[in-house]
């Protein structure tokens, strides 16, 4: 079925629907919510505005012709916006970094085949963060006529399905009229209270124009719980704990992103220090005397400190993930947990657990309701005295790295900045400017962690869920179309930047204005050092191809690429030359590569990999909790 502007009654009739919707609110768009009859395609264009996805990242192909044609239509009548791009990968890590930065829910819309692997692969972002996106893709036709081209060529039925469901959750609107029970399961998935990922709508190309009818007072809007909290023995036990707990610690995990005040508030309360994770870093101020920065595998001083002494360890919205705990050795003396978090998977990931089920901000007001005046406050002062030191520690070491002067490179030929000292200085520029920070996987991402001082959860979006190279400079074509949008830096390696450089042409289609700090070494770091530490010797980690990345992006019109230089001085210019631009600017940063201590932030942990292996699961083995 065409959907043409001019001719044809379904062709109207989409287009009247789709002024309504650009118009108006759902509810009022079509008063009395009654029975229509339209394509597959409009009704689940229609059935996700009901839950307030407006934007869609999109790269349209043989598979998704009729409803790309859906969306052309409600394109241009202002209904909903629909972002082009170059790469599957790069538009799910856009989709990504919207609804991270947003709170809004977007779809990604690819074609049948390589396509939807590619976003698929992309979409381990949102699913390790906890980050709800709808994921369409073209599927196979239904009526078994043969091969389509880019099915998975293999006589089962539905196998991107299968995928999708190993993924995540995922739902084949094999049947249109099964889009009500599709969208009740896609709002579960994206809007869970807890634990948010992406679902997969797998879309026959057979089924797309198939007419269907929707009752559409009774099609599911946005999943709105009210908070759970805990009731019973369980709080008082929690209570009696934190009590009587002298060297007590609270790990704050990524959940914390949108409980920080009331971590805060419990933190203060009851005097204990908090260390964070990578992805949870401004969730408590960053020079508050409580914050014990970050602590796990890579860490850091303070935080490992925290984690190794403590024996009370008060895990709030954390999974407890390899390098958040170390492996699962993080906490050699801890007697007793208190674990707070709304997925029930999550929640007795270690021994002696007292778990507290629920929203984090509801059950920490609960639990400081049962401890009443009481807090054990007063006897943990000599701990927190001692965190306090081991904090000052901390911060006269990264003192040091971060106005380290530039040292001689053996690949520059030159003396350049120290990636510690490039971070420090992009990052402090982007805080000046109240810019949104992306990093990147990769030693820009190790190091950047360690260095950022944000006091706000929003400050920084970094992704060490699924630790995906190339997410930073993707994530900020995710600020495309949107109102009154941040400013945008990504912090990104050498290596991560060549596997989705498409932002530099994507970015400049879709008006996003941001930049790209490129930090080159020319190795993956992260890995170099790791080989180094663990085997004395670095393997395959480096090449010797030398890239111009400023004449690289400058050949994309629209795009301003600045050098640099070698200096803080040359860098800060550089900084202020590319925030001046009113578009996409790229830095390309030189940065040192070697075996001088000053040259990292150092790593305080322990890590289940290589030869390290048998050492961290004897620890683990006896481990106390």
């Amino acid at each position: 079925m065409m959907l043409d502007k001019n001719d044809m009654p379904a062709a109207e009739a989409t287009r009247s629907r789709a002024i309504r919707l650009a118009s108006e609110e759902f509810d009022t768009a079509f008063p009395g919510q009654g029975v229509l009859e339209l394509t597959l395609s409009e009704a689940l264009v229609v059935a996700l505005m009901k839950q307030g996805v407006r934007t869609y990242f999109a790269i349209f192909g043989h598979g998704s012709t009729d409803l790309g044609e859906v969306l052309r239509v409600y394109h241009e009548e202002g209904a909903v916006q629909v972002i082009n791009c170059r790469n599957e990968v790069e538009m799910a890590h856009a989709a990504t970094a919207h609804a991270w930065v947003t709170g809004q829910t977007p779809a990604v819309v690819t074609s049948i085949g390589p396509g939807g692997l590619q976003a698929m692969a992309g979409s381990l972002a949102a699913a390790s963060n906890g980050v709800g996106v709808y994921h369409i893709y073209g599927d196979e036709t239904t009526r078994g006529e043969g091969y389509n081209m880019q099915q998975v060529p293999k006589p089962q039925q539905g196998v991107f399905g299968q995928i999708g469901a190993l993924m995540g959750q995922a739902y084949t609107l094999h049947t249109p009229g099964a889009l009500r029970e599709c969208m009740r399961r896609g709002t579960a998935c994206v809007h869970h209270p807890y634990k948010a990922g992406p679902f997969y709508i797998l879309l026959p190309i057979n089924t797309q124009p198939a007419l269907t009818q929707l009752n559409l007072a009774t099609l599911p809007g946005k999943q709105d719980v009210p908070p759970v909290v805990p009731v019973g023995a369980a709080l008082s036990e929690a209570a009696a704990l934190i009590r009587g707990g002298t060297r007590a610690v609270i790990k704050a995990g990524g959940g914390c992103r949108k409980h920080s005040e009331a971590l805060r508030r419990f933190a203060c309360t009851i005097g204990a220090p908090v260390v964070l994770s990578p992805g949870s870093t401004g969730v408590m101020m960053d020079g508050h005397v409580q914050n014990m920065h970050v602590g796990g595998s890579k860490g850091s001083i303070s935080g490992n400190f925290a984690m190794q002494g403590a024996e009370l360890v008060i895990i709030v919205g954390s999974r407890g993930v390899c390098q958040a705990d170390c492996s699962g050795i993080g906490y050699p003396n801890a007697r007793a947990v208190i674990n707070i978090n709304g997925d029930l998977d999550d929640l007795t990931h270690y021994a002696r657990t007292t778990a507290l089920p629920g929203d984090i901000s509801a059950v920490l007001t609960a639990l400081l309701s049962a401890l009443g005046k009481d807090t054990g406050r007063d006897a943990r002062r000599n701990w927190l005295r001692d965190c306090e030191a081991k904090k000052a520690e901390w911060t006269a070491f990264k003192a040091a790295r971060i106005s380290g002067a530039p040292i001689a490179d053996a690949v520059w030929k030159t003396p350049v900045l120290t990636q510690p000292a490039a971070i420090h200085a992009v990052a402090s520029f982007a805080k000046a400017k109240g810019a949104v920070k992306f990093f990147d996987a990769g030693d820009v991402q190790a190091n950047g962690f360690q260095i950022v001082e944000d006091d706000s959860p929003t400050e920084t979006v970094t992704e060490t869920g699924a630790s995906y190279m190339g997410f930073a400079a993707s994530a900020l074509l995710g600020l495309a179309g949107v109102k009154d949008a941040p400013y945008g830096v990504a912090f990104t390696g050498d290596g991560s930047f060549v596997m989705n450089p498409q932002v530099l042409i994507d970015a400049v289609e879709h008006g996003v204005r941001g930049m790209i700090a490129l930090f080159d070494n020319r190795r993956m770091a992260a890995i170099t050092d790791l080989q180094l530490a663990q085997y004395g010797r670095a393997f395959k980690t480096n090449d010797s191809v030398a890239v111009d990345y400023v004449a690289m992006a400058g050949a994309v019109s629209g795009v301003k690429a600045i050098w640099g230089g070698t200096s803080r001085e040359e860098l800060d210019a550089a900084l202020k030359a590319g925030f001046a631009h009113d578009g996409l600017s790229l830095l390309h940063i030189p940065v040192y590569a070697g075996r001088d201590p000053l040259a990292g932030m150092g790593a305080y942990g322990n890590w289940n990999v290589g030869n390290w292996v048998e050492d961290v699961q004897a620890k683990y083995l006896h481990a106390t909790i």
